[in-house]
């Protein structure tokens, strides 16, 4: 089927201004994008097909009977204390069967889930409660004592504690029980405030009365956090109409995905690219998910030789630990049919490493990359064959547009020229929780009467319809007047063998305002010298515009990471102004 469709592209070529819509059958472009509720859609979508594994949590296996069930038992217990449609109720869990519970129970009666990343601060989860005005918490037990105090501050008058212990084995639990669960602190058993997951749902069994949720497709169905482009925390508020178009848009670029195959969510469910791709596409596909809250090498490995995942997705860093994981030399990976790379720039090396790793393990599929915010749900561009070409981020997804438009104007530039980033599509975010002003600057209506999100990301649109990304608009250094962009420097030193990973900042200079820096991860059986750097430097020299090469080179142990697993060079960027005081 897409080999037929790759061969349809070559010879009949019709869309000039929209490239990338030549890849796609005239049935795909005209695909109707879903009025339902999340949950209804991920209901209609399983049909008959409730014996099927829905979720698998260390080799428990939950169907979707035993999965809508308590889904419906918590959006009663939720009923019983008065959550009702509109209301915001805040998921602070790694990714557990218990969290999808309550995320769909919540959609079920037309209240908002508010996912929030279990290893926030106390101020950041203070931030989020408030500014959402959530009064409703599901918080993983081991939160408990850092989060007391600040709950106290707002205005949530009920929170459920949940242990990961839950739906695990019999032989897991008490382990967990013995090793973790036992020294974590709990409220008093008495204290109104708090109420355990097993106390809730019996509350949810023993709830009869029938309710109804009137739930529209634009209804706000969840709220995620992102700095946005400002690294401001922002509330990002997403309709049922685009998280579900997410899920259709991904089942159309999957083609190969067929029920009952497995995939490993890894991802976490407080991001977009977790919650969406990972878990509500995989749902309605009838896909079974396997859950990992929290990456374990052992686990991971484990997840691959006995249960040979069929799809994964992850972030580079992810593959890094893959393949540095001896364990991994004998696994067969022969059943793969998507490897998908998002979260973060995949460079040229790192890609060229990973398919060879892939093709050595008997893999027959190459890396994808998929490109997109969380202010589009997730995905907005994603590769396949025919679109896969190194270094890209592939093509618009079906019923997506892009446009690369002038930074300084806003103007729409010719294909092949290199500018922001701009997307209009089905995904696109309602708006910043309670920020009108940062939600114009990020959707504006354009000339053309349609809203454009602009992504804050540079790149360009070939003449095949295949999209490139060069740099974030914000993370790029202007030497003397010449742009310079940190991904290209990176690419090309972590192209040298001795260079793991690699990050470029700008830092000050006192005549070109800004010169590059790079901070730099070697691979095993190399070590720091003047030799070496002397070498990179000759390598970027060769590679590179005079202005790009690095003034200096710091060789790392780590690279500082933010919360998503991303290289945290806002951090690195902290450290040198410390230094420059």
């Amino acid at each position: 089927m897409r080999l037929f469709k790759d061969l349809w592209t070559k010879l009949f070529k019709k869309h000039k201004d929209e490239p990338w819509l030549d890849y796609y059958s005239r049935e795909e472009r005209k695909i109707k994008f879903t009025t339902k509720s999340i949950y209804n859609y991920m209901v209609d979508e399983v049909g008959e097909d409730k014996d099927y594994i829905a979720l698998n949590y260390f080799e428990n296996r939950i169907s979707y009977n035993e999965f809508f069930e308590n889904i419906d038992i918590c959006a009663r217990a939720l009923r019983s204390y008065g959550v009702k449609e509109g209301d915001i109720v805040t998921i602070c869990l790694p990714n557990m069967p218990e969290a999808i519970y309550a995320f769909y129970a919540c959609n079920k009666i037309g209240a908002i889930a508010d996912m929030v990343h279990p290893l926030s601060s106390p101020e950041q989860i203070k931030f989020y409660l408030k500014e959402s005005k959530s009064r409703f918490l599901f918080l993983v037990d081991f939160d408990y004592e850092k989060f007391e105090k600040v709950l106290e501050e707002t205005l949530v008058y009920k929170t459920i504690l949940v242990s990961p212990k839950l739906s695990m084995p019999l032989g897991l639990s008490i382990g967990y029980t013995l090793t973790r669960s036992i020294k974590t602190k709990r409220p008093r058993m008495n204290d109104s405030d708090y109420m355990s997951w097993k106390d809730f749902m019996i509350k949810g069994i023993n709830y009869s009365k029938e309710f109804k949720a009137n739930v529209k497709k634009d209804d706000v169905a969840l709220i995620l956090h992102s700095g946005g482009t400002t690294g401001t925390p922002k509330g990002i508020m997403i309709s049922n109409y685009s998280f579900n178009a997410l899920a259709q848009q991904s089942g159309v670029n999957v083609i190969d995905v067929r029920p009952k195959d497995k995939i490993v969510t890894i991802l976490p469910i407080f991001h977009g690219f977790g919650l969406g791709v990972c878990v509500h596409t995989p749902l309605c596909l009838k896909v079974e998910t396997i859950l990992m809250p929290e990456y374990d090498a052992n686990r991971f490995y484990k997840i691959w030789k006995n249960d040979k995942p069929h799809v994964i997705l992850g972030v580079p860093t992810l593959w890094e630990g893959m393949m540095s994981n001896k364990k991994f030399d004998k696994v067969d990976m022969s059943q793969l049919k998507y490897i998908v790379s998002g979260g973060d720039y995949l460079s040229i090396p790192a890609e060229v490493k990973i398919n060879e790793f892939l093709h050595k393990h008997g893999a027959h599929v190459n890396i994808a990359k998929g490109y997109g915010m969380t202010e589009s749900v997730a995905a907005t561009a994603y590769t396949f064959p025919g679109t896969n070409e190194p270094g890209s981020i592939g093509i618009p997804m079906v019923g997506n547009t892009y446009k690369i438009c002038d930074p300084e104007t806003g103007e729409p530039l010719e294909i092949g020229k290199e500018g922001e980033i701009c997307v209009n599509g089905p995904t696109l975010m309602t708006g910043y929780l309670n920020n009108p002003k940062e939600t114009k600057l990020m959707l504006r209506k354009h000339k053309d009467k349609k809203i454009w999100l602009h992504t804050g990301d540079i790149g360009y649109i070939a003449s095949n319809g295949v999209v490139y990304y060069t740099q974030r608009l914000k993370r790029m250094i202007v030497v003397s007047g010449f742009n310079v962009y940190p991904s290209m420097i990176e690419e090309v030193l972590e192209s040298h063998e001795a260079v793991k990973k690699a990050c470029v900042i700008g830092v000050p200079h006192p005549y070109k305002m800004h010169v590059p820096k790079a901070f730099i991860i070697l691979n095993d059986g190399y070590k720091d010298s003047s030799k070496l750097k002397k070498e990179l430097k000759e390598l970027c020299k060769n590679k590179l515009a005079v202005f790009s090469v690095p003034k200096d080179i710091e060789v790392r142990k780590e690279l500082p990471k933010t919360l998503y697993s991303k290289v945290d060079y806002k951090k690195l960027e902290q450290e040198e102004k410390e230094k420059e005081k």
